[in-house]
């Protein structure tokens, strides 16, 4: 159950949703095309996914210098469906 909570708290800020709302579509983004969607800088945008992937809402790979970042294959119900409904 905390596990979910912590989830639920890292989907409850709009610029998280416009993050999911994004990689929902794109599949698979790196951090710099990330911030420029959601107008955010570099730095903010990067704290952003941080969260959401501490929470295991996104996976990431490193690919030289640059990290891409993709929905997490398995997620809790109510993950899956706030992120169907964005």
């Amino acid at each position: 159950m905390k596990e979910v909570e912590k989830q639920m708290k890292a989907l409850a800020n709009r610029r998280r949703l416009a993050i999911l709302r994004y990689l929902k579509k794109t599949r698979e983004a790196s951090v710099g095309d990330i911030a420029e969607e959601i107008k955010l800088s570099f730095k903010a945008t990067s704290k952003h996914l941080g969260i959401l992937y501490a929470a295991g809402i996104l996976e990431k790979e490193q690919r030289s210098l640059t990290i891409f970042y993709s929905l997490a294959a398995t997620q809790h119900l109510a993950t899956k469906h706030v992120i169907g409904v964005l």
